[in-house]
């Protein structure tokens, strides 16, 4: 039975005129179908969220993940070159349908100390907007199921993780797991009638950390990648953020910006 004429059993409660004729033999002959659908608001709930996680939606980057070789060790599993971790990559496995640069309203920062990157501070974004900022980012096609698979990579979560996308579309944000480095989840806005999330902090008061210099090269890698930006381009970009700010001369960033 599809999907739609399971919605309409739902909603006309006219259940017979919706069986295949096969199923109607099985009825008419008082023998059991093969597949026994039970309605009720429970099952539609259950049957519903299943549908609503194969829903496309896009996922905006903005930190080593410009680079797509090292995202897609979050879909397919791996171990990014300069990093520690292991990824298993998401249960399903089928690569970004489409991926396109943009650009997001939101300071871009580093913080933290990540055991997978050196001990050096990983990008963020902070949860307030602005027109007059903007941070290099890209966006991959995925599923919402793809979504949540990537977030436990970036939480860390082993169990089950639910993401409400509606309140967070509706809300601005949705804080999915409190505490978590990336337990938050941005709505962005809409392309091509998809919406755009990201993940960051829930706190914009984290304090800036400096970078590793393999972290730092991932990313212009991504850059160079995603928005063809020459090195002069990104050393402007890169030098006046905070948690580079102090901790690494121009000649220093560029010798990792030219690095291959």
């Amino acid at each position: 039975m599809t999907e739609k004429r399971f919605k309409n059993c739902l909603n006309k409660w006219n259940l017979y005129n919706y069986f295949t004729n096969a199923e109607k033999a099985c009825l008419n002959k008082k023998r059991k179908p093969d597949i026994i659908y039970i309605f009720n608001k429970k099952d539609y709930n259950q049957f519903k969220e299943m549908d609503d996680l194969q829903d496309k939606a896009w996922y905006a980057c903005y930190g080593s993940n410009l680079l797509e070789e090292r995202f897609l060790c979050y879909i397919l599993g791996g171990q990014p070159a300069g990093a520690k971790t292991v990824y298993g990559g998401c249960l399903d496995k089928t690569i970004p349908s489409e991926s396109e640069d943009m650009y997001i309203n939101s300071e871009l920062y580093f913080a933290r100390a990540s055991k997978n990157w050196d001990n050096g501070g990983v990008a963020f974004i902070r949860t307030t907007f602005s027109p007059t900022i903007k941070t290099m980012g890209r966006i991959y096609l995925i599923t919402k199921g793809q979504l949540i698979d990537i977030a436990k990579q970036e939480t860390n979560t082993v169990s089950g993780l639910k993401m409400d996308f509606n309140k967070a579309i509706l809300d601005g944000s949705y804080i999915f797991k409190e505490k978590s480095w990336y337990g938050n989840l941005l709505y962005i806005g809409q392309q091509n009638d998809y919406p755009i999330f990201t993940l960051t902090n829930e706190s914009d008061n984290q304090t800036e950390t400096k970078p590793s210099a393999d972290y730092l090269k991932t990313i212009c890698q991504g850059i160079k990648q995603t928005h063809g930006f020459d090195d002069f381009t990104i050393l402007d970009y890169l030098k006046n953020k905070r948690g580079i700010i102090g901790n690494y001369t121009d000649e220093q960033l560029m010798q990792i910006i030219t690095e291959q």
